[in-house]
């Protein structure tokens, strides 16, 4: 899955005059690219839902195709369609040393290794998914390409489903008019044959479906300090009660219960659901005191109010339910 690329040559994709670094639509190679395809029956109702991946320097494509597996160069649903190529400059790239280990760390003989490069972004983000269930809805293709944006930090972070699918449909590039046509026509017949038969009824259920997929509420992973203070700042600024789940990549608890999670996350629109990698984020992790793995935090306007530690989903689901239920008999 590793690139075999010279490193040096890694740091010069842009601009690169290399055939490997040239985008390359008939070998399926885009390079630091955001790539898209339609997906059937989905994409025939919202076209703008699709199946996305995300590419290495060296153009091949990295997408979550399904429960613990991210594919590598075979494109789930089809050539790509669209691709989007990011712009290495927006990116910021720093090296983050492994602070806490753990008796499953697979690689605990091995020398620690730092993200300095885009692949090695990419490849850190691989390992994370290569442990997560895949939920069409909670934990998707999505889910992966936002998560490997956010460690490179592209413009400072923040994506998720619904601005990464914005940002696709808005600026991403066609392969050809073909792909065109073949992204768009399906979507056509479905809409005219609904509107023919089904009228408003038809046009009610398109919204109801589109609400339903790209509708907010997710887990928000914070790689640098700066977006674990922006978001704080905003939970704290909603008044919102904040779910903060300080986990690691080789804690086996923690892969257990994110998918948990993230359901709690699309149930609970009206809490603010926030990850902490305690490798990434060790100034973070020693500040709040945090010594084991899974520990969520619940905060109010900026203070602790209570505490689970450990992938305890009923006592976290009834901790949780307690507080909003507190916070609903103050309002």
């Amino acid at each position: 899955m590793e690139s075999n690329a010279d490193p040096e040559n890694q740091l010069m994709i842009e601009g690169s005059t290399s055939p490997m670094f040239q985008i390359d639509p008939k070998r399926q190679r885009f390079p630091c690219c955001i790539v898209w395809t339609p997906l059937p029956v989905i994409s025939w109702l919202i076209p703008f839902i699709g199946h996305i991946g995300i590419c290495r320097e060296d153009g091949v494509i990295l997408d979550f195709a399904g429960p613990n597996f991210v594919s590598v160069d075979n494109f789930a649903f089809g050539a790509v369609a669209r691709y989007i190529q990011i712009s290495k400059e927006k990116c910021h790239i720093f090296p983050l040393p492994t602070l806490y280990k753990g008796e499953d760390q697979h690689r605990a003989d091995e020398p620690e290794r730092e993200i300095l490069t885009w692949d090695d972004a990419l490849r850190k983000s691989t390992q994370e998914f290569q442990h997560r269930s895949y939920n069409l809805f909670t934990c998707n293709c999505h889910s992966f390409v936002a998560n490997n944006l956010n460690r490179l930090r592209f413009s400072t972070g923040g994506w998720n489903v619904v601005n990464l699918a914005a940002l696709i449909f808005l600026k991403g590039k066609w392969v050809s008019k073909a792909s065109m046509v073949r992204s768009f026509l399906p979507f056509l017949v479905v809409v005219g044959l609904g509107l023919a038969f089904g009228g408003s009824t038809f046009l009610t259920f398109l919204a109801f479906f589109t609400f339903f997929l790209v509708e907010e509420g997710q887990v928000i992973s914070c790689h640098t300090i700066e977006a674990w203070n922006e978001q704080l700042q905003r939970g704290n600024d909603s008044r919102k009660l904040m779910v903060v789940d300080f986990t690691a990549s080789w804690c086996g608890p923690c892969r257990v219960i994110a998918p948990f999670l993230a359901e709690l996350a699309k149930r609970l629109p009206n809490v603010v659901f926030l990850k902490v990698d305690v490798d990434e984020l060790k100034s973070v992790a020693q500040d709040w005191a945090v010594e084991a793995m899974p520990t969520f935090m619940f905060l109010k306007e900026g203070s602790i109010v209570d505490k689970v530690v450990g992938g305890k989903r009923d006592e976290l689901q009834q901790t949780i339910a307690k507080h909003i239920a507190t916070s609903g008999a103050s309002a």
